[in-house]
């Protein structure tokens, strides 16, 4: 049987906004290269930018496999999966922040 199409559908919505998400932060990562060549040494620039690519790309494949596990649970009348990027997207989110706080405050 199939699950109702709203619940389909905002399943849908959720992974764009996921997508989304993935996006800001692999144009953050250009972004960081490209515009900070004159506030932070090349090494600092380079890992800043290459992290959120990394973050971006681990963003999208999560979202993918996070629609792919609700829609399977949704058809199977399962309970939904715990979503796994959040915890993910948290710890790098913090983990930058106390870098750049720490790099900003040595300088």
């Amino acid at each position: 049987m199939e699950p109702d199409p709203r619940f389909t559908l905002a399943n849908e919505r959720t992974f764009l906004a996921w997508i989304r998400t993935s996006l800001a932060f692999l144009a953050g990562g250009i972004a960081v290269e490209a515009l900070t060549l004159d506030y932070f040494p090349a090494a600092v620039r380079t890992s800043f930018s290459v992290g959120m690519l990394l973050m971006g790309v681990l963003l999208s494949s999560g979202a993918a496999l996070r629609w792919l596990r609700v829609e399977r649970s949704l058809r199977a009348k399962r309970p939904l999966p715990l979503p796994l990027v959040i915890p993910v997207l948290s710890i790098f989110g913090a983990l930058t922040a106390g870098m750049l706080v720490a790099f900003v405050l040595q300088n």
